[in-house]
């Protein structure tokens, strides 16, 4: 952990130049103190940090000192600058490596390219937090020490202990061979398995975890995108209370249901003589597919099943009376 460290302190003045004890100490998330050792740790190792003492002193390095990183073009880098500015890493608990890599990166550029890259990515945002219409975008949140604990279970192939908080239960205690970590519109899962069969747990829900000594059983390799999209098609056509709903809607609402519902069965979508869609979708429940047709208003008529109808046509009878005049 320190000689990364040492090595951040090193890239941040390379880059930002004469820096205060202060601010080098908010970077690297340490105390000043901790600061002052690192510098006098560098300079005994004979890197040529010094110190400017007055008001807006600090700590900086000599002109013409460089590191040995290189290997790198400018669209490599580029690149890593953009992969690393999406939130992925935020969810895996990676969020301050991440930090330390990207500085990494950019120090490793030659001189006369390392500006134009930071230029650059400056101008490609991903992922941002707010979407057009400032709804926030919704990130799990994991502690940083149960997220290590799964984090070095997954890739050291051990057995993890998990006290994990299903939907509506409280907490329980569960042993489970980890496969791998997936992450879906800043949403973390553990895929793993049971007693041999298949389990999906949402990292939000996971109170506590702890690595286990013995070996997980699992394969030697493993196709994440394959098994992310077979438990996938299992969640979408299982489940007793699954509901499939006969809708008709307006084309341009159609990208906003498929988006909602888990499946669309329709192989051949008709349409009306007034140019609407007839779709057969799959929704979780009845309270989803309520939710889903409500959300669409006018522009969606759910053709069947009854109750489905009835209960669309009570809910905006009693908004009506809600709000009659007078």
């Amino acid at each position: 952990m320190r000689a990364d460290r040492l090595v951040s302190l090193v890239l941040l003045l390379r880059q930002r130049g004469r820096l205060s004890a202060a601010t080098l100490a908010r970077e690297l998330e340490v105390s000043t103190r901790t600061v002052l050792r690192d510098i006098e740790a560098l300079s005994a190792a004979g890197v040529p940090v010094y110190a400017e003492r007055g008001r807006h002193g600090g700590f900086a390095l000599l002109p013409g000192f460089q590191t040995e990183l290189t290997g790198l073009n400018h669209d490599e880098a580029l690149a890593l600058l953009v992969a690393g500015s999406r939130r992925g890493a935020q969810v895996f608990g990676l969020g301050s490596a991440l930090a330390a890599a990207m500085l990494k990166v950019v120090d490793a550029l030659p001189e006369s390219q390392r500006d134009t890259a930071a230029d650059v990515a400056e101008r490609l945002l991903i992922d941002p937090e707010t979407d057009l219409l400032s709804r926030r975008v919704t990130t799990d949140e994991v502690p940083d020490a149960v997220m290590a604990e799964i984090r070095r279970a997954v890739l050291a192939g051990h057995r993890l202990r998990i006290r994990y908080a299903a939907t509506d239960q409280p907490p329980r205690l569960r042993t489970v061979d980890p496969i791998g970590l997936v992450t879906v519109r800043e949403q973390g899962y553990l895929l793993a398995t049971r007693s041999g069969d298949d389990r999906t747990y949402r990292l939000s829900r996971i109170r506590a975890a702890e690595e286990l000594s013995e070996p997980a059983e699992r394969a030697d390799r493993v196709d994440l995108e394959r098994a992310w999209q077979e438990r996938g098609t299992r969640f979408r056509t299982g489940g007793d209370d699954q509901v499939t709903v006969l809708v008709r809607l307006a084309p341009a609402l159609r990208e906003t249901l498929v988006g909602t519902a888990l499946a669309v069965h329709s192989e051949e979508e008709e349409a009306d003589a007034d140019g609407w869609l007839r779709l057969e979708v799959t929704f979780q429940d009845a309270r989803h597919a309520e939710w889903a047709l409500w959300q669409l208003g006018t522009g969606a008529e759910a053709l069947a099943p009854a109750w489905l109808r009835t209960s669309l046509r009570d809910r905006a009878a009693a908004l009506a009376v809600r709000y009659e005049t007078g």
